[in-house]
């Protein structure tokens, strides 16, 4: 069964619900028409039964019976004559009639006289009087006994002939519109279609090679032009991320090839010749150290994944902030002695943020590790504690006396496996603890920034929403 496309599915019900319309219109036209027709004549002949009773009412009863004709005019008049007139008297019978009847006579209806009694004139339609669809209304005569109804009629055929005329126009006029506006809906549906089918045709094209290409626009600011619009941001956005992607999976292709590599030759070296103990114990080490690294990697690598996937979420608590910091100093301090590296904090006591505990001991860790990682033995690393109260913030800021950070190389520092210069000469790393620090940090609703500090070093600003008091 062939399905209709719904270009043709919106034209056809359209198409009907026009007719639909035009239909209902003209039926309720032609029948209001025809109601207003028929009530001018009804009104026409009551006016002239009532005058013609109201003669009769006004001679004295038992004189002649008479219908009071317009004598003819001496001049051209275009005054109706076609309304029958006949008197009928008490006994049913008809006593005078209009010159235009002739010999005959309107049919007096057998209940009349009980119709009459109950109030008001009388209409009777006569479906065939003289060949002709004949309307009359009898009235009754006051003061006059002798009298049962006055009876007047007129054809309907004029009527029946202006109804059907109007209906024939209604007709042809609902046509007419019906066909302006099937054209006019044309015209708009494939205008509307034919920028659809251009999107259709472009989205087909762009693929993961090509994700350059955009939609074409129409030109309007209309629904389709912002339909246009929502997908081509929506095209940027996942060229961004599969950009992004693919940057990731090259550089932790790289990161991950490397130790392995080193470790592979190690092993590799170890094996081609027999070795005393020492050397295996020495080989085993630098293997060891290597698969800590790629231990390190991997888990990085998860937590950045499942931040990604939205599944990295801790529940927020209020923290606060003094009293983790110096935890975590605590658990810092060996390596920073390690090193020959003092440690210190300062600041704003009774700070307290509203964050998760794990996602923040993460965030300062990887700092602190920098910090004393890239900070040259007998320096210094701060941690002082500030609290923005206009911007509701809660700072924790580390400084190290560190090579500090390129002024070209702060756009980048966020990014994954991004690392700088001084930073490649300072020390070793994977170039992922920061990157995994702002993304813990932003999936929370804190923020991480960097800088450097007037005399020389690193600084880092961790942004943590405040407490309420």
């Amino acid at each position: 069964m062939k399905v209709l496309s719904f270009r043709r599915r919106l034209a056809l019900v359209h198409f009907l619900v026009v007719a639909l319309v035009m239909a209902v219109a003209v039926a309720v036209g032609t029948w209001a028409f025809s109601k207003n027709l028929r009530g001018e004549l009804d009104d026409a002949l009551l006016a002239l039964a009532e005058v013609e009773a109201g003669l009769l009412a006004m001679s004295e009863p038992g004189s002649g019976l008479v219908v009071h004709e317009t004598p003819r005019a001496r001049t051209p008049t275009y005054a109706r004559v076609d309304r029958l007139v006949q008197i009928v008297d008490s006994d049913g019978a008809v006593a005078a009639r209009s010159a235009n009847l002739g010999t005959g006579s309107l049919p007096v209806p057998a209940d009349l006289r009980a119709r009459l009694a109950a109030g008001g004139p009388v209409f009777t339609l006569l479906q065939r009087y003289a060949g002709e669809p004949t309307r009359m209304v009898s009235v009754s005569v006051p003061n006059r006994p002798d009298v049962l109804a006055v009876q007047v009629a007129a054809s309907l055929d004029d009527v029946d002939h202006a109804v059907t005329s109007a209906g024939v126009m209604l007709v042809l006029l609902a046509l007419v519109l019906m066909l302006a506006l099937g054209v006019a809906g044309e015209l708009l549906t494939r205008r509307v279609f034919g920028a659809i089918d251009d999107i259709v045709d472009e989205a087909r094209r762009i693929g993961q090679r090509n994700l350059a290409g955009r939609l074409p626009h129409p030109g309007t600011p209309d629904e389709i032009g912002r339909l246009v619009d929502t997908l081509n941001d929506m095209l940027d956005r996942l060229e961004h991320g599969i950009e992004a992607q693919r940057h990731f999976t090259a550089d932790a292709s790289h990161e991950l090839r490397s130790p392995l590599s080193r470790l592979r030759a190690e092993l590799e070296i170890a094996l081609r010749r027999p070795r005393d103990a020492a050397a295996y114990v020495d080989t085993l080490r630098s293997a060891l150290d290597e698969v800590e690294s790629l231990t390190l990697l991997v888990e990085e690598l998860l937590v950045l994944a499942r931040l990604d996937a939205g599944q990295e979420r801790g529940e927020l608590e209020r923290l606060p902030l003094r009293q983790l910091v110096e935890e975590i100093l605590r658990r810092m301090e060996p390596v920073a002695q390690q090193r020959g590296v003092r440690l210190s904090l300062a600041g704003e006591r009774g700070v307290v943020a509203v964050s998760a505990r794990v996602a923040v001991q993460l965030a300062l860790t990887n700092l602190l590790d920098n910090a004393i990682k890239y900070s040259p033995a007998g320096g210094a690393v701060s941690v002082n504690l500030l609290a923005d109260l206009p911007a509701q913030q809660a700072i924790v800021r580390v400084a190290d006396a560190g090579p500090g950070i390129d002024a070209g190389e702060l756009p980048h520092l966020f990014e994954r496996f991004y690392r700088g210069a001084r930073a490649r000469e300072a020390a070793s790393g994977l170039g992922l603890g920061l990157s995994l620090a702002q993304a813990v940090m932003q999936a929370h609703g804190a923020s991480l920034t960097a800088g450097n500090e007037p005399g020389g070093g690193a600084r880092f600003d961790l942004h943590l929403p405040l407490a309420p008091a």
